[in-house]
């Protein structure tokens, strides 16, 4: 992946089709980087929790009692059962299969009809951890256990963002999304304002088209652009008093943060199947906004842009198994951000994966 953006091409269309691609980017990536997971809202208290996955993984996530956050594989070590489900509150986790007890720390408490089970030692049998941290009030995962920091891996972000004043922001509205497309498929799409006028008409009439710019830094970029005071999507009449411009920051590999006058929208890019990706989207705004017109405005907004980009992004999908298209190259304008997840991309998969075996096979040459 070459570093020159004049000079590279984009990733080979097998990147997005091979399943056996697909297999090794669950443990050369989402295995090893930090996962956005949930609302640290849902474990505020001590007791709370909530299950999720991260790269295939079940995973369980609670407040202990002195008020840490801790993360387990949400597996029972009896015979591999479900130690929680759903979300709520416990005192101790009770697995649905047979009936192993799990306090708030993992330590198994009881294990049912154990008696008489020769050199069984209870201690070594609490559910296995995980890495877990909070930042900005989302909770992330890493299954790596040396993985840096948190902090470290975001790099420039939190000082990027700190201007927009969203600690006052609660959650609001929460819908999801399935795509029937690559993962990389829509971060590739989200990552240029290129195809905003061909593909969102109710957007363009939002944010100026002729201002939009991007960035890109160690492990995110950001893109932005003046919202337009004709528009039409409600975004300056609920403004918090921020800056009148779009701002969307992608943090590799799959998680996004969108920052609107008087809302944030939290993105996540789960990959389900080699071409089936699920999308949450989720929306912070001031206490007692959510009934407004402007929000109400700005969701319908928002949400005809995502059936927008998910049609797109599922032709383009279509598109990339038909025999004429092995790669493409990128405009020097506007695909800066893409060029850079791509190189990001490459070198996490480097040695999983060799450029022959993602060739496109041409079946005329």
């Amino acid at each position: 992946m070459d570093a020159n953006l004049a000079r590279a091409w984009s990733l080979p269309a097998a990147c997005y089709v091979d399943p056996s691609i697909f297999c090794a980017e669950r443990e050369a990536i989402f295995a090893r980087t930090w996962q956005l997971a949930g609302d640290g809202a849902q474990v505020a208290g001590a007791g709370d929790f909530f299950t999720c996955e991260v790269a295939g993984e079940p995973m369980l996530i609670a407040r202990d009692e002195g008020g840490r956050l801790r993360a387990f594989y949400n597996v029972c070590r009896h015979r591999a059962g479900p130690a929680a489900q759903g979300c709520g509150r416990r005192k101790v986790f009770r697995c649905a299969y047979h009936g192993w007890t799990y306090d708030l720390q993992g330590a198994l408490v009881s294990a049912t009809e154990f008696e008489g089970v020769e050199d069984f030692r209870r201690e070594e049998f609490g559910l296995r951890p995980a890495r877990v941290e909070e930042w900005s009030g989302l909770v992330f995962i890493n299954l790596d256990d040396k993985a840096e920091p948190l902090a470290s891996s975001l790099g420039e972000l939190p000082s990027q963002v700190a201007g927009y004043r969203s600690s006052h922001l609660v959650l609001a509205e929460r819908r999801q999304y399935q795509v029937a497309c690559n993962w990389k498929t829509y971060v590739d799409n989200y990552l240029e304002g290129f195809h905003l006028p061909s593909v969102h008409p109710g957007l363009s009439r939002e944010v100026d088209y002729s201002a939009y710019a991007g960035e890109v830094y160690g492990r995110h970029c950001k893109q932005w652009s003046r919202i337009r005071s004709d528009g039409d999507g409600g975004g300056r009449s609920y403004s918090s008093g921020g800056t009148e411009e779009a701002a969307y920051f992608w943090i590799y590999p799959n998680w996004m943060l969108n920052y609107y006058p008087g809302n944030v929208q939290v993105n996540v890019v789960r990959p389900l199947e080699t071409e089936k990706t699920e999308v949450s989207f989720e929306w912070y705004c001031a206490p007692g906004v959510a009934g407004s017109e402007a929000f109400v405005a700005a969701v319908k907004l928002a949400h005809q842009t995502q059936l927008e980009d998910g049609a797109i992004c599922e032709t383009v999908q279509k598109n990339l198994h038909s025999r004429s298209y092995e790669r493409g190259r990128y405009s020097i304008t506007q695909e800066k951000c893409v060029h850079h997840f791509h190189r990001l991309y490459a070198e996490a998969m480097a040695g999983t994966v060799t450029m022959a075996e993602a060739h496109h096979p041409d079946p005329l040459s």
